[in-house]
């Protein structure tokens, strides 16, 4: 259920993408459903991606995509262009569940100062986004924050995260693994194509991805949905 703000702001973008070929910019959104600031717009476009009817394609300005439309107005998404059809397909780079492959990652903790870990990108801690795998970057970090297996780091965006003291920008410590008990806060792929950093319940055979914000829903799948990418361990901050 969308509210009537929420239902104006992804009609207006589905039009001018349909119109223009490019999303509206946030000023054009604001004046579209007579907001006063563009932190409303901000609020509704966020509100929109979790509950999987807009997304934001990374690295790139003014990038949004229609996914899906409310049944009473047909549906279906934008252009083929926008949704991503079979020449232009969406397919973002994430971290594999099985990490299976060779461990050139994995650190001798024993007696060290500290570890250089491959920091992949940004995690989303509010609208899934995907964890962009770079193992270019590195950050140094403390031994005594992990402990044995193999971990590598994220940035935070997004605010759902926020009660559970999780901010943006904070860099996220993670234990590579695949299960996770109920109430720990994972790294966790949806649907082959959205990461994001939420505490997992299971509720039966359903997997709830629960968010630290009032401001967000609670996320519930089928089991074959949700993989665990590892686990939240430790963080970093700058102040």
């Amino acid at each position: 259920m969308l509210t009537r703000k929420q239902l104006e702001l992804l009609l207006f973008v589905d039009t001018h993408l349909k119109k223009h070929g490019t999303a509206p910019s946030f000023e054009e959104m604001k004046e579209a459903v007579n907001l006063k600031s563009k932190s409303g717009i901000h609020r509704l476009v966020t509100a929109l991606e979790e509950r999987g009817f807009l997304r934001r394609l990374p690295h790139r300005a003014r990038a949004l995509e229609v996914v899906k439309l409310p049944a009473s107005h047909g549906g279906a998404a934008g252009s083929a262009t926008q949704r991503g059809d079979a020449a232009g397909r969406f397919e973002p780079s994430v971290i594999e569940g099985d990490f299976r492959h060779e461990r050139e990652h994995t650190h001798d903790l024993s007696g060290a100062a500290g570890v250089s870990l491959p920091l992949y990108g940004r995690i989303a801690a509010g609208t899934p986004i995907e964890a962009t795998r770079d193992d270019t970057n590195m950050i140094d970090v403390p031994s005594s924050m992990l402990g044995s297996g193999e971990h590598y780091a994220l940035e935070v965006e997004g605010d759902s995260m926020v009660d559970a003291g999780i901010f943006g920008g904070d860099i996220a410590i993670v234990e590579r693994c695949d299960t996770a008990e109920n109430g720990t806060i994972v790294v966790a792929l949806v649907d082959d194509n959205e990461v994001t950093l939420k505490r997992l319940r299971r509720k039966g055979e359903s997997i709830a991805l629960e968010p630290a914000n009032m401001a967000y829903e609670t996320r519930i799948f089928g089991p074959s949905r949700v993989r665990v990418q590892g686990r939240l361990v430790a963080l970093l901050r700058k102040y």
